[in-house]
């Protein structure tokens, strides 16, 4: 069975000279905290995908694409196999938190998205596989 590939972005920003986060709780509470992803659509490269789905998901059009963080496979609490892609974006100017509908479709449409940024590891647990390379981008272990 062939993987599905999804698109994660750490979207980072600098406050008091200490890198921060972009995550995102749903008002369904067993979503839990993620970091905003999406799938790779048929004949979409994964950099393509993930730029896409983070202007779809945040509302935000000013990132800057950084790089590919990691890449690896996983299954998921459903048993689907995931080829996974980790990019790192930065976000200047903006702001604290916002909500925001996404604009894909799909099982968000008619959902709020509400933004805030983590500064630690540490501070808040994110949803099973988002947080796996968080580290690599708030140069923590």
């Amino acid at each position: 069975m062939k993987p599905i590939q999804k698109a994660y972005g750490y979207i980072t920003r600098e406050k008091k000279g200490k890198p921060q986060v972009l995550v995102f709780q749903l008002p369904i509470p067993e979503a839990g905290i993620q970091i905003p992803k999406g799938t790779v659509k048929e004949g979409e490269a994964p950099e393509q995908a993930v730029v896409r789905e983070m202007k779809e998901e945040t509302g935000l059009h000013n990132l800057s694409l950084k790089g590919l963080i990691a890449k690896d496979m996983w299954k998921a609490d459903d048993g689907a196999l995931h080829e996974r892609f980790f990019y790192h974006f930065s976000a200047p100017n903006t702001k604290e938190e916002w909500s925001f509908n996404p604009t894909g479709g799909g099982e968000e449409d008619g959902l709020t998205f509400r933004f805030f940024w983590i500064s630690g590891v540490h501070g808040i647990q994110l949803i099973r596989g988002h947080g796996d390379y968080l580290g690599e981008v708030l140069d923590e272990e």
